[in-house]
């Protein structure tokens, strides 16, 4: 892991909430933006934990640096409660989720485990505000691309983008639409295909757009 925010205090606090979860290590600290490519660059760290505002260079100015990587490290951002359109931009440009700075330790640990495995990670408070913040705020180009894009998702495919979109778990989903967590995990592989997202946050940003939600 590798810490980043501007704030001495909420990084000494994530160190004592991270350092007693079992298999997460803390590599290293940044405490701006413009330190983060060095810091990677020293610790190879696996995850980023990373403030969404810094002065100087912001997380995601910084996070666009770490894109740049042939192997970048997997980012999730930090924010406040009021949800804003710089988190919305950072999961555009490839974080694989964000928490709240109110997260509880639980939630923190397993949201770095999740994004550690590959899965990006968004919880479903957040999703709703998120979504619902920016609900018919994008570019008549953007919903007009998604659209066509959703439209190629079956009924079932459908049905599952909406679920995950929403903060739905594979299991979740599963146990919803009365199927194995491995024909869950298959529908994803197909609906992140004909959607060209990398994730589910791109999943629910592309259906958002579309006005599916």
């Amino acid at each position: 892991m590798l810490l980043v925010d501007d704030d001495p205090m909420v990084r000494t606090g994530l160190r004592v909430i991270l350092d007693d979860a079992a298999g997460i290590e803390i590599a290293g600290e940044a405490a701006d933006g413009t330190e983060v490519a060095d810091a990677a660059a020293r610790h190879w760290p696996d995850v980023v934990l990373m403030d969404v505002r810094m002065p100087r260079m912001d997380g995601i100015a910084a996070l666009s640096e770490l894109q740049k990587r042939v192997s970048p490290p997997k980012v999730i951002m930090l924010t406040s409660f009021d949800v804003d359109e710089d988190v919305y931009h950072a999961l555009e440009a490839g974080a694989m989720g964000f928490l709240l700075k109110d997260a509880t330790p639980d939630e923190l640990a397993h949201a770095i485990r999740v994004v550690h495995s590959g899965q990006a990670i968004i919880s479903p408070r957040s999703t709703l505000h998120l979504l619902s913040h920016f609900h018919g705020g994008r570019p008549e180009a953007e919903r007009r691309q998604a659209t066509e894009r959703c439209a190629a998702l079956t009924s079932r495919e459908l049905q599952v983008a909406r679920a995950v979109s929403l903060g739905m778990s594979n299991q979740e989903v599963a146990d919803d639409q009365h199927c194995s967590v491995g024909t869950v995990k298959a529908h994803l592989s197909r609906i992140m295909a004909k959607l060209d997202v990398p994730h589910r946050i791109g999943i629910a940003l592309t259906l958002q757009r579309a006005g599916l939600l």
